[in-house]
């Protein structure tokens, strides 16, 4: 017992609104069905939980998880709450305090039981068709100063201790282990090919249709990841859990779950560097940089992809180093800093031109290549049009090219190429060829699931005011206001939705 109020779950029991009362008596009926029949929680059990900081006994806390989360609609953890066990979440080094619950980085251990509450949470959102818009964003700042130091140590698993864990035994501080069994080469093979299969269809079709298969994946992932494997395997299985945690942000974030999708990423970046693999946990910190700037937050996103950069280390390929300089430079521009953009985009073509090596190219940076290159640019580009209409010009000749070069697979980017090109001509002032390009961007929206599209095609909108007199604009703008769904009520600091990314 801490004798000090746990302020956490006392936030939170005020946004739930049940009495004490009410609580203990949830608890219990909740706990029978998870088959603790004995659990017999009462008023005052619950006043030091929350007065005192009694931290109960499992299972309680995680019964609470469950509770919370059905009340209030968005995954609420253990830690959420306040219920960790001095000890658990590791400790801070040199002044032996217990972490903050929330705090990142976590220690090594508990990034398996982190990954496996967080997407079993979420997954019962889905069954019980609530929302899961999560808390608030954490801003980047805070993201950057908390995992600056620790991105660039090098993980356990590749540190060469002396006293390796031994194989197969499986770790007890799993959450919520289920069949959770050991795996093999050809499983963990299966799983990759996996990850290309969820990846190619989030590319084509957007993220919302197959978001909950990607999270169930991970979730079993995490499973697998609380036994200890060979090495070589484990390695693997953090690697896979890297792409899925990507991928369950990236396309929480094309739906709109914003404080969900970050915490995908940071989910993301530590198995990444669980798993030796830092230039993928600094791809994991530009998603979420990326998520910043559609969120109208830029300053936010230069702390992040300044972290992607110097933590990702000197394995760091020049065509990744060039994406983080695209984000980089969308960052800028939404700031109307014209020549630091300008900048910028120049030293991502150059870096991506000199990137010949004969190394693989990893699965994840596939996707980007030159029309990714283009398209970024002119997004670059027409949001600078904003602050400096001269840019607009730029973004045309950008889009025109990435369209040329892009692939069928590639339809939601192919869109957001459209509207690029039909916002950069409305501000050029040539509203014919603006109502081109956007009747073929909402032709292909209907059978794309990316909110995102949506917000783009919102931020393209405003700009046919000054146009409403024109016969086809204005049909146009007819078109799209039957066609536009109802805009999602944000939640907890999901922030203003800016121009989005590509």
């Amino acid at each position: 017992m801490s004798a000090e109020p746990n302020t956490r779950l006392s936030d939170l029991f005020g946004l739930a609104g049940w009495s004490k009362g009410e609580l203990a008596r949830l608890v219990n009926r909740q706990a029978a069905a998870l088959g603790h029949p004995q659990l017999a929680t009462d008023t005052s059990r619950v006043r030091r939980w929350i007065d005192t900081g009694e931290i109960p006994r499992d299972p309680v806390p995680r019964v609470l998880a469950v509770l919370f989360t059905e009340r209030l609609g968005r995954v609420v953890t253990i830690e959420d709450l306040g219920l960790v066990r001095p000890g658990r979440a590791g400790s801070r080094q040199g002044d032996g305090r217990a972490h903050d619950p929330d705090a990142v980085p976590w220690a090594p251990e508990r990034t398996a039981a982190v990954l496996t509450e967080f997407t079993g949470m979420d997954l019962m959102l889905n069954r019980r068709g609530l929302v899961g818009a999560g808390a608030a964003l954490t801003a980047g700042s805070v993201l950057s100063s908390a995992m600056h130091d620790w991105l660039r140590t090098p993980p356990a698993l590749t540190a060469g201790t002396s006293h390796p864990q031994p194989p197969l035994d499986a770790d007890p501080a799993g959450f919520d282990r289920y069949e959770a069994a050991p795996v093999g080469s050809d499983e963990v093979e299966a799983l990759e090919r996996s990850v290309e299969v969820f990846r190619a269809w989030d590319a084509a079709r957007g993220g919302g249709l197959q978001r909950k298969a990607v999270v169930g994946q991970l979730n079993e992932v995490g499973g697998m990841l609380a036994y200890h494997h060979p090495p070589h395997l484990q390695r693997r299985l953090w690697g896979v859990a890297a792409d899925l945690a990507v991928l369950a942000g990236w396309m929480s974030h094309d739906v709109g779950l914003e404080p969900t999708a970050q915490r995908y990423f940071v989910i993301a970046a530590h198995a990444a560097r669980e798993g030796g693999d830092r230039p993928r946990a600094g791809e994991a910190l530009s998603r979420a940089a990326r998520q910043m700037v559609h969120l109208g937050r830029p300053g936010d996103a230069l702390d992040l992809i300044g972290l992607a950069h110097s933590g990702s280390g000197e394995e760091l390929l020049p065509r990744t180093r060039a994406m983080f300089h695209t984000i980089e430079a969308w960052a800028q521009a939404s700031m109307g800093k014209g020549q630091a953009m300008r900048r910028t985009l120049g030293r991502a073509e150059e870096l991506f031109v000199s990137d010949r090596s004969d190394a693989p190219v990893p699965g994840w940076m596939q996707l980007f290549n030159e029309a990714d290159l283009y398209g970024m640019q002119a997004l670059a580009h027409r949001t600078l049009a904003e602050f400096e209409p001269a840019a607009a010009a730029h973004a045309q000749s950008c889009a025109d090219k990435a369209l040329q070069l892009r692939v069928d697979a590639q339809q939601r980017s192919k869109i957001f190429d459209y509207l690029s090109m039909a916002s950069a001509c409305f501000i050029a002032d040539d509203p014919e060829q603006a109502e081109r390009h956007a009747r073929r961007a909402l032709e292909s929206m209907g059978s794309n699931s990316s909110q995102r599209t949506w917000d783009r095609l919102r931020q393209m909108n405003r700009l046919t005011d000054r146009y409403a007199d024109h016969l086809g604009i204005r049909q146009l703008r007819d078109e799209i206001a039957r066609a536009m769904p109802r805009p999602r009520t944000a939640k907890g600091g999901a922030g203003r939705v800016g121009t989005a990314a590509v």
